[in-house]
């Protein structure tokens, strides 16, 4: 994969980022609340978050997005453009992902996954993540529905 480039995104690339969510169907998707410009420039700010993505001749074809709170890490938003899939473009982006945790001193590495998407617990799982086999319920608390 020669013509791939995995990089650091970052504010300029936002409208390029938003896009491919879209087009991979990122359905939690929230452009006029966290996911808005201001907000993404505010995340990348934080030092906390690093967005990676590749490109294939000058495209950006696949994204994710990876956060630590100072003890774990996680892998966020990963997405691959439908036309670039099964391709090995994500499983390169959790190593570049994992890379990045690592230098930020972050050693366990965590990523939630919807019931239902086994594409996505497959890929994990052969990256080497192991399910923990138990219910685990995700609960937020939201200022408002564009949070």
């Amino acid at each position: 994969m020669s013509d791939v480039t995995v990089r650091e995104l970052g504010i300029d690339d936002y409208h390029r980022l938003l896009a491919l969510w879209e087009r991979a169907g990122l359905h939690s998707l929230k452009p006029q609340g966290r996911d808005s410009r201001e907000a993404f420039a505010s995340q990348l700010a934080s030092g906390v978050q690093t967005v990676l993505g590749i490109e294939k001749d000058g495209r950006l074809v696949a994204a994710v997005v990876a956060t630590h709170d100072s003890r774990k890490g996680w892998i966020n938003r990963l997405v691959v453009d439908p036309d670039h899939r099964r391709q090995g473009l994500a499983a390169r982006l959790i190593a570049a992902a994992e890379e990045v945790l690592r230098e930020q001193g972050i050693r366990v590495i965590a990523a939630l996954i919807e019931d239902g998407n086994a594409a996505s617990l497959a890929l994990f799982e052969k990256e080497g993540y192991v399910d923990a086999g138990r219910s685990i319920h995700y609960v937020s608390k939201r200022e408002s529905g564009a949070a």
